[in-house]
């Protein structure tokens, strides 16, 4: 850089940021130099974590198979044509009762003689729902409550924080229990029970994040310029503090299946003869001692598969947005 005499006082010309001077920068994916965006990124970890890709395989079968299993009917009109279970969960006597597993009926047949590949599959439908709206829910309800908790501070943040403590003192299972004898059974009153359990985990991780997120320099500028709470918070905070929230949603949708699967092994879950995996469990643990293995096996391997399977995706996600998740796979 240097500096010319120039006619005109006080002004400066230098030399090589003309505009015709400079030259195009290839930054292709392939480039070195190429700065990948955040989400590029993150499916490169994910996609080469073999675990979370095998469990996210699974998941998928999982979720394409209840959504297959049997037609779907919205307001009388056929939506999803296809049947891959052969009977309906509900029918009885298709075979004798209690037949072990054959090629006619490959997991065998109930008490009642109903089909239990049929109702494997079609229970799919109950658990997993149960799963992603519950959890989806849950953090509906507790990502707002935590980042105005910990935004806001003040008497709102100790409102919401004693009202999250309390909740915490009753064991997650317990309190999920107590509700569900309050509210009844039903699917719509097991998914209830369950946010109003779930929630208070994303307000407290969301409220920590948001503590540390606001106190950022780009808050702080955008608090010096006027722009409104409401707007720094949805536009600039929480989108920032919202990853691990995306882990723990992962994590957490096992966990819930789990839950209202045992809260239908002991009865508390949907009505009785429901083809949802934990009511089955529970309508057959009698069997078992019988030497009718299959009618617990197969509801039960269908639940190991999917909390395995949707941990392993968590893990891989945890992984993928963590910005140390490339150095510390490089060490290992």
């Amino acid at each position: 850089m240097t500096r010319e005499p120039t006619t005109e006082r006080g002004r400066l010309r230098v030399r090589g940021f003309d505009a015709d001077a400079t030259t195009d920068v290839d930054w292709s994916p392939d480039r070195g130099g190429r700065t990948a965006s955040r989400r590029a990124r993150a499916w490169r970890r994910f996609s080469g974590n073999r675990t979370a890709v095998a469990g996210l395989v699974v998941v998928v079968a999982l979720l394409v198979l209840a959504v297959f299993a049997r037609p779907i009917e919205v307001a009388g009109v056929t939506v999803q044509p296809f049947a891959l279970a052969p009977y309906a969960p509900a029918t009885t006597d298709v075979a004798p009762a209690s037949q072990p597993p054959s090629l006619a009926h490959p997991f065998g047949t109930d008490w009642a003689g109903r089909d239990v590949l049929s109702r494997v599959l079609y229970g799919g439908r109950y658990s997993l729902a149960i799963g992603v709206v519950a959890v989806a829910l849950g953090v509906g309800v507790g990502v707002p409550l935590g980042a105005v908790a910990g935004y806001v501070g003040g008497w709102v943040d100790e409102a919401i924080m004693r009202l999250v403590d309390v909740l915490y003192a009753f064991p997650f299972l317990v309190l999920a229990i107590a509700l569900v004898a309050v509210f009844g059974q039903g699917f719509w009153k097991l998914v209830l029970a369950l946010v109003v359990v779930g929630w208070i985990s994303y307000a407290r991780l969301v409220r920590g994040e948001i503590l540390r997120v606001k106190e950022e320099e780009y808050v702080l500028a955008s608090r010096a310029l006027g722009v409104p709470d409401r707007s720094i918070l949805a536009r600039h905070v929480v989108p920032n503090a919202i990853a691990p929230v995306v882990v723990q949603a992962t994590l957490d949708v096992g966990t819930v299946v789990l839950s209202a699967a045992a809260l239908g092994f002991l009865g508390l879950g949907l009505p009785p003869g429901t083809a949802e995996w934990g009511s089955m469990l529970s309508a057959s643990r009698d069997t078992l001692m019988q030497g009718q293995w299959w009618v617990t096996v197969f509801p039960g391997l269908a639940i190991f598969l999917f909390v395995l399977s949707i941990n392993l995706v968590g893990d891989g996600v945890r992984d993928a947005i963590d910005p140390q998740g490339d150095s510390r796979r490089e060490a290992r």
